[in-house]
């Protein structure tokens, strides 16, 4: 089973952001509601990445993150 979420378990993550990811799909719906075709919308992708790293997990592993790599994290779960 791949892990997806270091909230479940994972050591990382390398993702597009929840939020502008949601804000993307709010629009792609607003654009179809008003009349036009799914297939005619472009396809985006995500410009803003997000790091987390899961420290009990890299415990558990008996790893050690390097604290450059936890400082660029935008989420750190202890």
């Amino acid at each position: 089973m791949q892990c997806m979420s270091p909230k479940l378990g994972c050591l990382a993550s390398y993702s597009g952001s929840a939020a502008e990811l949601g804000l993307q799909i709010a629009a792609y719906v607003d654009k179809i509601l008003k009349g036009h075709k799914p297939a005619d919308l472009p396809v985006q992708q995500p410009t803003k990445f997000e790091i987390t790293i899961n420290l009990r997990t890299a415990k558990a592993l008996g790893l050690t993150i390097s604290p450059a790599l936890l400082a660029r994290a935008d989420d750190v779960i202890k």
